[in-house]
């Protein structure tokens, strides 16, 4: 008796813990990881991710001063598109990963794995939710 119940608390802890896994992307390269209850987008070493919205589907418009702050998620030359990730090829002649086709950025004020400063910065920036 004691043992099934041992066994059922077990199974519930799993199930409890299933939607905090992290899923990997890219070879490790970006994770989803449970920010705050959200499932969001970090790179390998847990530094989240954003979308802007004055982007459109393929195509970065954070250059310069823009960039300096919100610094592009770059992708390596031989990268390739993988599922939901896609390359966005940007007019300074990098390249960066996008997710469902919108370009992915850092915030230059997130300084520990986790940190979530950059959500909603003018309105315009938010989290990268998988």
């Amino acid at each position: 008796m004691i043992f099934r119940s041992f066994l059922a608390g077990a199974a519930l802890l799993a199930a409890l813990a299933a939607p905090a896994l992290a899923a990997d992307y890219l070879g490790g390269a970006v994770k989803s990881t449970d920010i705050g209850g959200k499932m969001v987008l970090t790179d390998a070493k847990g530094m989240t991710l954003y979308i802007f919205d004055k982007d459109t589907a393929g195509t970065s418009t954070c250059y310069d001063q823009c960039a300096e702050k919100w610094p592009p998620l770059l992708a390596e030359d031989a990268a390739k598109a993988d599922g939901d990730f896609s390359i966005v090829e940007r007019t300074d002649g990098t390249r960066m990963w996008a997710y469902k086709s919108m370009p992915l950025y850092y915030w230059v004020e997130d300084m520990a794995p986790g940190d979530t400063l950059g959500d909603g910065v003018g309105g315009v920036w938010h989290l990268a939710i998988e």
